[in-house]
């Protein structure tokens, strides 16, 4: 490989046997080269070939303004997301997640703090990202002095969530957690009780709602019209099915959007199970 840029003395611009420009990582990689020289494999840490030019294009301006350790930091981050999360991390967290830390860091040092609204769901939702969230906020301290706000913690798990789903946008995620938080609500204060958040039932309705909400997001809401099925969990489980009627009440009113006759089969089906005594 032929060092096509170099983005600072750790990061350099390449191409691949296939043409594609690919940002090269590794401590040292860059040290006394010029554009035009070989890259030594042994310095390399890290390859990105990311989906599409203007990214990868991205990615390697990103680097070359970034500070080294805050790099390299991210990347411990991202590397014990990749060990804890069972979904394959998308690449774009390496540019999604390097401008946030970054930003987060820059707004610290400032003396701004941004509240997360979404904090306390973000915990309840994504237990398993929040406290790579925190982690993440202690390896920053660690490392580079740096003291995030927790709030920081919420915003890097939901960093995680996108990656894991395969790299939807921020904005979409805080949508699908509101979405979640809602319908709970309205679970919540139809049938007047306390949720058994340990039960198995419990977690999966929440993890219904979460790939529900990005379904109707995504409008990939399936449809199959199975009527019998349909006029069955009516007659079976009608308080679980009244339920369903003022969730899509509120998915009109709130999303411009309503159940199908599948989804809403599926979730009377789970509102009934979480809900039962």
């Amino acid at each position: 490989m032929i060092i096509e840029k170099i983005l600072n003395n750790n990061v350099v611009l390449t191409l691949t046997e296939h043409q594609e420009e690919m940002v090269v990582m590794g401590r040292g990689l860059a040290f006394k080269k010029k554009v035009g020289d070989e890259i030594d494999p042994t310095y390399i840490e890290k390859t990105f070939v990311m989906e599409g030019k203007e990214i990868t294009n991205q990615l390697a301006e990103l680097f070359g303004e970034i500070p080294p350790e805050e790099i390299e930091v991210t990347n411990e981050i991202i590397k014990i997301a990749q060990e804890k999360i069972d979904n394959k991390l998308s690449n774009n967290i390496y540019l999604t997640l390097t401008d946030h830390i970054h930003f987060a860091i820059t707004r610290t040092k400032e003396g701004l703090e941004i509240k997360n609204p979404l904090i306390w769901e973000i915990k309840k939702f994504y237990q398993k990202e929040y406290q790579i969230g925190v982690q993440a906020i202690h390896i920053v301290k660690e490392k580079l002095g740096i003291e995030l706000s927790i709030d920081e913690a919420a915003v890097i798990a939901l960093h995680i969530v996108n990656a894991s789903q395969g790299g939807y946008n921020l904005n979409k995620t805080y949508q699908i957690t509101h979405i979640v938080q809602d319908i709970l609500n309205i679970v919540r204060l139809h049938f007047g009780l306390v949720y058994d958040e340990n039960s198995l039932n419990y977690t999966r309705f929440v993890t219904h709602l979460q790939y529900f909400a990005q379904r109707m997001l995504n409008e990939e809401i399936p449809n199959t019209g199975d009527d019998f099925l349909f006029e069955q969990v009516q007659l079976k489980y009608k308080k679980a099915f009244e339920c369903s009627i003022k969730i899509n009440e509120y998915l009109e009113k709130a999303h411009h959007k309503e159940l199908s006759i599948d989804e809403q089969v599926y979730l009377t089906i789970h509102i009934h199970r979480v809900t039962e005594n």
